[in-house]
């Protein structure tokens, strides 16, 4: 059997790494290899890894000392030994059958690199089954039309950027590690860099295999301004790519992206009275409005917000 290697970046998770564990050591799949990387946790983290790796030998920790997601997935990256990876939150949870469901379908695709399932987005009272506006067909996805699935989360809300629902074949990213210096979105910058600049295909599976957790004080929800900055320099680099390999048709859904994330990062500096940051993010808004606005037209509550934080002292 081909071996997968499931990484999980670990931290600060104590109420929800056993619901997490217990849902990937019950895979209907066996074939896995279980690489937990506790990244500084100051909670009981490490010791319910330990306990883990104690019950099923196919778990292996790591215990480093905090430095971000991004280096914790590297870790799993350079200790992985399986055919296939995936990676799982440390405080979200996959159905029983996700693994095996997305190796069977990468393996009826030859030419995909890529499976991409749809999820759920969890609360600790509600579950919301993503949903998309236009159905992605399930057949062999070329790279553009990977990058616009990913951008346009309008119509695309079950496919994103995220790495915790997609099944990546080892020898398609080699080579490919995230970027530490990115203190958020280097998942979106690593998915990026496996579709553009490694050329690779994918396919979807329109089935709700993986759970999202969305909980207060984790990183999605820290809109730092430091973070809404990093997120910035992602969707740049992105857009480099885009250039790079002649995919400037779909560099417009780049730069609509950075441009939501320079209003966020304003109505940031806004809060903290940072008139510097706010007067960049203003500038940085009105280069790419005209990019926002062919993807945002529909939405003129959008278009609203974005002028008037252009018009913000």
């Amino acid at each position: 059997m081909d071996l997968i290697s499931v990484i999980v970046p670990v931290y600060n998770t104590e109420k929800y790494l056993t619901r997490c564990l217990d849902s990937i050591i019950n895979q209907t799949y066996t074939s896995l290899e279980i690489l937990l990387v506790n990244d500084g946790s100051t909670d009981s983290c490490g010791e319910i890894c330990n306990e883990y790796a104690k019950k099923d030998s196919r778990i292996i920790v790591f215990h480093k000392e905090n430095g971000g997601d991004a280096s914790a997935r590297n870790v799993g990256l350079a200790n992985k030994t399986g055919n296939y990876v995936g990676f799982i939150d440390g405080d979200d949870w996959a159905e029983p059958t996700m693994y095996e469901t997305l190796l069977n379908n990468l393996k009826k695709n030859h030419e995909a690199s890529v499976c991409v399932t749809n999820f759920y987005r969890n609360t600790s009272t509600l579950q919301f089954p993503m949903e998309n506006q236009i159905e992605i067909p399930e057949f062999l996805i070329l790279p553009k039309d990977m990058m616009i699935y990913a951008l346009d989360r309008d119509n695309y809300m079950g496919f994103g950027s995220y790495l915790w629902n997609k099944l990546f074949a080892v020898n398609k990213i080699k080579g490919l590690i995230f970027d530490e210096s990115l203190s958020y979105g280097s998942d979106v910058l690593f998915f990026a860099e496996c579709v553009i600049s490694l050329n690779n295909k994918g396919v979807y599976l329109d089935k709700h295999l993986y759970h999202y957790y969305k909980r207060s004080g984790s990183l999605a929800t820290d809109t730092t301004l430091r973070n809404r900055m990093s997120i910035m320099t992602v969707y740049r680099k992105i857009s480099d790519m885009l250039k790079t390999y002649n995919l400037d048709n779909i560099l417009f859904w780049a730069n609509a992206f950075y441009c939501h994330h320079a209003s966020m990062a304003a109505e940031k500096a806004i809060e903290e009275n940072n008139c510097k940051a706010l007067e960049y993010m203003k500038s940085e808004i009105i280069n790419h409005l005209p990019d926002y606005e062919k993807t945002n037209h529909t939405f003129p509550e959008k278009m609203e917000r974005m002028n008037r934080i252009v018009n913000m002292s």
